[in-house]
């Protein structure tokens, strides 16, 4: 969960995350590389005495600030462009979630091995526990088992909303009228919070998700005990 000293991501909870991670510190170094080089020039342009008055052109050094950045977005696009195919690739998922947006709640429907919906509000601060979240904790959690391949299919009954996980690595928009779908495998129990992301109306801040990762068989106890 994201705090006020979180200077960086989330601690990832999934595969997708990890790779989105690894991602960010290759463009982040490259980043930094660049800066750095751009800014001794800077301070050498602005330090030294050397002048060339009647310098036109220079063939060379516009074939090497022209060339080098192409092979520097070649370095980062080609390791997007197979973190964006990752994303987008759903195979075989064992348990799928319908996710819909309402103002201002989350509803779950599962339907692979029995009929199971419910609402999921947040709970009001007047009634959290000593232990509770603020702004956070829901009255139904969404719980999925973990290692397992989970699709969610994402959907609004009114206003766009979004689905959002920064530790799962997912976020997906809930349209009116539109179907959208993710997935996600949680590679470790507990619990994982989001938020809406989309500003949906007055309440926007004030309908959190949360995520309960458990073992295969709490999840089945789960399920019949619904």
């Amino acid at each position: 969960m994201s705090t006020s000293k979180t200077l960086f991501l989330q601690d990832s909870a999934s595969p997708l995350m990890e790779q989105l991670t690894y991602f960010h510190d290759h463009t982040l170094m490259i980043s930094i590389i660049i800066m750095i080089l751009v800014g001794r020039m800077l301070i050498s342009m602005l330090l030294n005495k050397f002048t060339h008055r009647f310098l036109l052109e220079g063939q060379l050094i516009e074939t090497v600030w022209t060339i080098l950045p192409a092979i520097i977005l070649v370095f980062i696009a080609l390791p997007s462009l197979r973190l964006l195919y990752i994303l987008d690739e759903i195979n075989s998922p064992e348990i799928t979630v319908k996710v819909i947006g309402h103002q201002w709640f989350w509803s779950y429907e599962y339907c692979d091995y029995k009929i199971l919906d419910f609402d999921s509000y947040m709970i009001p601060i007047k009634e959290l526990s000593e232990m509770d979240f603020r702004l956070l904790e829901v009255d139904n959690r969404m719980v999925v088992p973990f290692n397992t391949q989970i699709r969610v299919i994402v959907t609004s009954s009114d206003v766009i909303h979004s689905w959002a996980i920064p530790s799962l690595g997912v976020k997906m928009d809930a349209t009116p009228g539109r179907l959208n779908q993710t997935n996600f495998n949680i590679n470790r129990t507990g619990l994982f919070f989001g938020q809406c992301s989309e500003i949906c109306g007055t309440n926007h801040s004030f309908m959190p998700i949360v995520i309960e990762a458990v073992s295969t068989e709490t999840f089945i106890e789960w399920v019949n005990s619904q």
